[in-house]
């Protein structure tokens, strides 16, 4: 048994996303006969054809999703000969929702979302493995900073994620629980990312909330808010959640992936050749492949929020041996469907093509 994306950059929500997915759904989503559309490794293979994938990222301007567009900044999806089409969710439960509806072939997101879905029916996995940490930083305001000094004070507080069923949504349930209290003793919020969880922030609608960079470099940089739990490293995790937390990551229907293994694999080379140039360069020479406007707060604090959160990304795309385990014991923690559930973990994740990548 095996062990184990020209940019289109659009914003979808809810069932307008997969109306207009469906309307444009691309060769590659076709292949009944398990075959790939290009052939050898490339234009340079001597073909001078291309696959077609599309690929949805949980947030295309986030730092912990970074590796989707660099990978195309770079070039790297091209040299492999794969057209690649990144479309952006504001978070990464609406990018599985397009995934399992069979309208995108790939999704960027956070890899508990296959432990979710295989209690569903539904077999996903984690093909590269970006993150060995979650990236995500609870937030307090100044306002109620006085009142929240940990995840014990939830009670009674609304608190900002990015979507419910999403990642942090998950990780501030287990927050909550792991601190002695109830899921009902909190009241979760979805207000997204970036100004519009800023704006909830300062506003009063949420007291605390999770998010990512360069929404949380923002927040510090306006003064309306203070860190109650950084999870950008792997230490952070250890202390947060008990160890390693993968997170970000590029996962597939197990299926598509057992029929286009050509195209899964020149992915896997394009995203860990730009997972080792992110180790090799500096937060500015990042920050300056990216899109301008992916700096709303500014150049140099966009570098400083991808210094911040460069410690969560693997270098190889490998899947740390002791991270799906306590994925599944944070999940276990507050979900009902995990807990009578039992989880096979090796099919919620592969080594295969990243291990193959030269």
């Amino acid at each position: 048994m095996r062990k184990n994306t020209r940019i289109a950059a659009l914003t979808l929500a809810g069932t307008l996303a997969l109306t207009t997915l469906t309307a444009c759904a691309d060769d590659a989503s076709s292949g009944g006969s398990g075959s790939d559309t290009a052939a050898g490794s490339g234009p340079a293979a001597g073909s001078g054809k291309t696959t077609k994938v599309k690929i949805m990222v949980g947030g295309l301007d986030k730092v912990i999703y970074m590796p989707a567009m660099l990978s195309e900044r770079l070039g790297y999806f091209k040299a492999e000969g794969l057209d690649v089409t990144l479309l952006t969710e504001p978070a990464g439960v609406d990018a599985t929702t397009a995934l399992v509806a069979g309208e995108v072939q790939g999704a960027v997101g956070f890899y508990d979302h296959t432990l979710d879905l295989q209690t569903k029916g539904k077999h996903v996995e984690s093909v590269v493995q970006f993150a060995q940490a979650p990236g995500e930083v609870e937030v307090v305001s100044t306002k109620a900073a006085g009142d929240i000094a940990s995840a014990e004070d939830f009670k009674g507080k609304h608190l900002g994620i990015t979507g419910l069923g999403s990642s942090t949504d998950f990780l501030t349930k287990y927050l909550a629980v792991h601190n002695g209290l109830k899921v009902s003793d909190i009241t979760p919020v979805a207000v997204g990312a970036g100004q519009t969880f800023i704006a909830a922030l300062q506003h009063g609608s949420i007291q605390a909330g999770m998010t990512t960079d360069p929404t949380v470099a923002q927040i510090l940089d306006k003064g309306a808010g203070k860190v109650l739990y950084d999870m950008r490293t792997p230490e952070g995790s250890r202390q947060a959640l008990g160890g390693l937390y993968p997170s970000s990551s590029l996962y597939m229907n197990t299926d598509w992936v057992d029929s286009h293994k050509d195209t899964v694999q020149k992915l896997a080379d394009a995203f860990v050749k730009t997972l080792r140039w992110m180790s090799a360069h500096t937060p500015e020479e990042i920050a300056a492949k990216m899109p301008a406007d992916y700096a709303q707060g500014g150049a140099k604090l966009y570098a400083e929020s991808i210094k911040a959160t460069l410690p969560m990304f693997t270098t190889d795309g490998v899947m740390p041996a002791d991270g799906p385990a306590t994925v599944e014991n944070v999940l276990k923690a507050f979900n009902p469907n995990l807990q009578h559930t039992t989880v096979d973990l090796s099919r919620t994740f592969t080594t295969e093509f990243v291990k193959n990548v030269h």
